[in-house]
């Protein structure tokens, strides 16, 4: 009988890796089962489709499921949710949503990119038809529509993380008064608290409030009941993070890690035999703290996913782990992070030091130059570059790749400072910011 490869969910994780696999398997079945209606789409254009920037949805798909089915003999199959996973039987139950029906699909190997979803604490009101949760291409056409059917002229987001802010600067693109509330002490919590402090202050002035220390009690079809009193809403916007979708595995007794997400090793490998998994509902390896964590990002379920499809189709690669690079715009200001900040280097035990650099995107002479500024953190005595922080106009974010491969190879700050970087008044003053700041970490390091 012929091989076959199950892969449960049609996004990064799942397709990222069949892809990868029926490259080099064009004999292998493989059949991928997806609950939604879309397959590989690009969940961070969320906010831009919301706010009007991206007019089609569609245009967020990278490929469709008849691309899928035509162009690389992958079976897709649309609205079949798995419900339950035997290893005994190497099968998967799975629920045919459209035909109402339930069955079982076997299997030989399976890849499990099952992602993650948007946290949804257990508050009263939270199901409301007013609070939205934004995680797939689904989620999101249902906000867009509701925002203009309400013509909503006021939207609460809870959680002053990536998804909420981004979701703030779309609503405030879209023409609506936004308030975020935090219930922690500071917005960004990827961030150090005097970098957050400058995003809050950016947005402040594109009239977006920003409230920390904030407890959400519930929800009401009018607005947001907190501990301060009630916060009027035409919408509510939950962007307080995600979870990983691992329950499926948990309960076929595959073991699970940090934050419940799914343990693998180095080869995406489970710990059930023949299973893999990939993507947001996994684990990864921080090369920093040299602990496991779980980073919900689609540039790493798109890099795990082609380790554990090059693994499946009888090769062998590694997965090297995760800086939690990341980066996005709010308002015009560009925010970028990788490796360690303050906090989180103190919590990992190491002694640091700490480089700041304040200048402009561009020479100063330049047209169009903006502030930036640049935050490095290094390791007490080696000068080993931690982390890196980067809040500025236009052209700053992108700076952060620099500060990235320093770290992934493990760099020192005086190493940093005789990178040789292009220079044009354009695009920066003739001291880099990041090296500027490289200089300021090597005199405490």
């Amino acid at each position: 009988m012929t091989e076959r490869l199950v892969v449960i969910g049609g996004d990064a994780g799942g397709m990222a890796g069949a892809s990868q696999v029926r490259r080099m398997r064009p004999e292998l079945e493989i059949v991928a089962l997806e609950r939604g209606l879309r397959t590989s789409y690009a969940a961070c254009g969320i906010p831009f489709f919301v706010s009007g920037e991206i007019a089609e949805l569609e245009r967020l798909v990278a490929r469709s499921p008849e691309e899928f089915r035509s162009r690389q003999n992958i079976d897709v199959r649309l609205r079949h949710e798995v419900v339950g996973i035997d290893l005994d039987r190497r099968d998967v139950e799975y629920r045919d949503l459209d035909a109402g029906r339930t069955d079982r699909l076997g299997f030989d190997q399976l890849l499990i990119g099952t992602g993650a979803r948007p946290l949804r604490p257990p508050l009263p009101g939270i199901d409301g038809d007013n609070v939205f949760g934004v995680q797939t291409l689904d989620d999101a056409e249902r906000l867009h529509d509701e925002a203009r059917a309400r013509g909503a002229q006021r939207v609460v987001v809870v959680g002053g993380g990536y998804i909420g802010l981004e979701m703030a600067e779309a609503f405030c693109h879209f023409g609506a008064e936004v308030v975020v509330l935090e219930a922690a002490p500071q917005a960004m919590r990827t961030l150090d608290a005097d970098m957050a402090d400058l995003v809050v202050g950016v947005m402040a002035e594109h009239g977006i409030a920003v409230r920390t220390g904030v407890e959400v009690l519930g929800f009401e079809p009018d607005g947001v009941v907190t501990a301060e009193g009630k916060e009027p809403a035409d919408l509510v916007v939950l962007g307080m993070g995600v979870t990983p979708n691992s329950e499926l595995a948990g309960a076929a007794g595959i073991a699970l890690g940090v934050r419940n997400a799914i343990r693998v090793d180095d080869h995406q490998r489970t710990s059930a035999e023949g299973v893999y998994g990939a993507g947001d509902c996994c684990e990864s390896f921080h090369r920093v703290t040299r602990q496991q964590v779980h980073v919900a990002l689609g540039t790493v379920a798109n890099r795990q996913a082609r380790v554990a499809g090059v693994n499946l189709g009888g090769g062998d690669a590694t997965f090297a782990g995760v800086l939690g690079s990341a980066v996005t715009r709010i308002c015009t200001t560009e925010v970028a992070r990788t490796g360690l900040t303050e906090a989180e280097a103190s919590v990992a035990g190491f002694e640091y030091v700490v480089g700041k650099a304040k200048a402009s995107t561009r020479a100063h002479y330049y047209p169009g130059a903006e502030p930036i500024t640049v935050k490095l953190v290094a390791e007490c005595g080696t000068g080993r570059l931690l982390g890196g922080q980067i809040v500025g106009g236009p052209g700053s974010g992108k700076r952060i790749d620099t500060v990235a491969t320093a770290i992934w190879n493990e760099m020192s700050v005086d190493e940093m400072i005789d990178l040789d970087l292009a220079y044009a008044p354009p695009f920066s003053p003739v001291w880099d910011p990041v090296v500027t700041a490289a200089r300021q970490a090597a005199k405490g390091a």
